[in-house]
């Protein structure tokens, strides 16, 4: 609040001359009423100028009523009888019509940082009715690299837009449209993300792919050359963390399991300021260690078996091995694709929480009979499954994809894709018993099934939101 009083209500100063001319204005109207009075009094005409008076006053008086009513609603000055048109400022009204459409969009682009910069890019936006959302910076050696979310009209292309700003002073311009998820403001954002990797291990690849956009996360494990300094400066094993220069597209972070996380995006280079909120996020997952959602489901199959459907990690190692050592090579050749004796130098990847999310099935006696994984392969998503042999065709498979499928839902993915061999009909009836849009693919006996998560279909996927199974309960 500001200590400015409107005029309107501000006291004038007290003056002498003010009241000296009200005064002299007062015995002025005195001597002019005494004389009229006396002239109607004493004069012979007094009665008729009385009543000239009376009706000269009743003429003035209907004269003005006349007037008013008719000039109080005069047509606008164009002559038309529409009425006046909302101001130009007005995003929703123009020329009396409908609301216009517009499209959600976000935009970078870099600027010179000195004053007027950001000014001249705000013009632009407001000649082409363009609406900021929100505004996010990003600072340079040489300048700042600003981030829009922009409403616009439905009829200004992305090209057209782009155009403009460059005119406007911007330059290294990149657009793309933007959704709903995009709303929500960055502060609100981050600290989601921190939660849900404060809660659950395998939430640090989605939350540094959600964080920064579309790009491809790799782990590296530790004593991998790659990621270490060019010259070969740094230790064995030691990853070089940061970002390259101004325009890299590359960024390396330490992985807290040993190792390194290189993240890739070509579209579009990093900043020093996104490097600072990924390395926050690693920092929190180093901190708080090894970490999965301990809560389980007890689901009852058809034939009245109970089994119990959990999270499963690296501490599961073990019985995941005595389960391979009791299924037959066949059905390992058909979950790994490979020599049955390279099974088992797979699971410590596929169960660790970097690689994505693994689901057990422990029967009442507790022993592990069955593995569903859902692994993050880049833009991508993959399922897989491996079911003891004596517990196959019992619906279990079909209960984990189910549960996989709403997992990769919550993630956020737009499709998961199940690798397997054309002879694999169980895995096949698995997929289509989900009940959405499947694609094939088959290159020499590899077939590679994808089901679409389109919004209009999930109303078939069983609702998993309470389940610990999603990392939403505390560990």
């Amino acid at each position: 609040m500001t200590n400015v009083t409107s005029a309107k209500s501000a006291r004038r100063p007290h003056h002498w001359r003010r009241d000296l001319v009200e005064l002299a204005a007062l015995f002025t109207a005195v001597a002019v009423a005494d004389a009229l009075a006396n002239l109607i009094a004493h004069g012979p005409d007094g009665a008729f100028l009385l009543v000239a008076s009376a009706v000269a006053l009743i003429a003035t008086a209907t004269f003005h009523t006349w007037w008013a009513r008719r000039h109080g609603h005069a047509p606008p000055a164009s002559g038309t009888d529409e009425p006046p048109a909302a101001p130009a400022t007005d995003p929703d009204v123009r020329d009396g019509s409908a609301p216009e459409e517009t499209t959600l969009w976000r935009m970078r682009t870099t600027v010179r940082d000195e004053p007027g910069s950001l000014a001249a890019l705000c013009v632009t936006f407001t000649t082409h009715r363009v609406d900021i959302l929100t505004l996010q910076t990003h600072p340079l050696a040489d300048g700042t690299v600003d981030e829009f979310l922009l409403r616009a009209p439905a009829s200004l292309q992305a090209k057209d837009l782009t155009r403009e700003v460059s005119a406007a002073g911007g330059s290294s311009t990149w657009i793309e449209r933007a959704d709903a998820h995009d709303l929500v403001d960055t502060p609100a954002r981050v600290l989601g993300l921190a939660t849900r990797t404060a809660l659950d291990a395998a939430e640090l690849p989605l939350a540094l792919r959600q964080l920064l956009g579309r790009c491809t996360i790799h782990s590296r494990p530790a004593g991998s050359t790659e990621g270490r300094a060019a010259d070969g400066s740094g230790p064995e094993g030691t990853c070089v963390e940061g970002i390259e220069g101004q325009d890299s597209t590359e960024m390396r972070l330490r992985d807290p399991h040993g190792g390194s996380i290189t993240i890739e995006r070509p579209y579009l280079p990093f900043t020093p300021t996104e490097f600072a909120r990924a390395r926050a996020l690693v920092e929190l997952d180093t901190r708080l260690g090894p970490r999965i959602p301990r809560s389980q489901d007890v689901h009852t199959l058809p034939q009245g078996e109970e089994i119990t459907v959990r999270r499963a990690d690296t501490a599961d190692l073990d019985a995941a091995l005595a389960m391979h050592g009791r299924c037959t090579p066949r059905t390992l050749d058909l979950r790994y694709h490979g020599p049955v004796g390279d099974a088992d130098r797979y699971l410590n990847h596929l169960l660790s929480p970097r690689f994505g999310r693994t689901l057990a099935v422990q029967t009442s006696s507790g022993r592990l009979v069955a593995l569903g994984h859902l692994l993050w392969d880049g833009d991508e998503t993959e399922v897989a499954l491996i079911v003891e042999d004596d517990w196959q065709r019992r619906g279990i498979g079909s209960e984990l994809l189910r549960r996989l499928v709403a997992l990769a839902v919550e993630a956020r993915s737009g499709s998961v894709y199940a690798v397997t061999q054309a002879s694999n009909t169980g895995m096949v009836a698995a997929m289509r018993d989900l009940g959405l849009p499947l694609d094939y693919q088959i290159d020499e006996g590899t077939l590679v099934i994808t089901a679409r998560l389109e919004p209009a279909a999930l109303g078939t996927l069983p609702p998993y939101e309470d389940s610990g199974l999603f990392g939403r309960s505390a560990p």
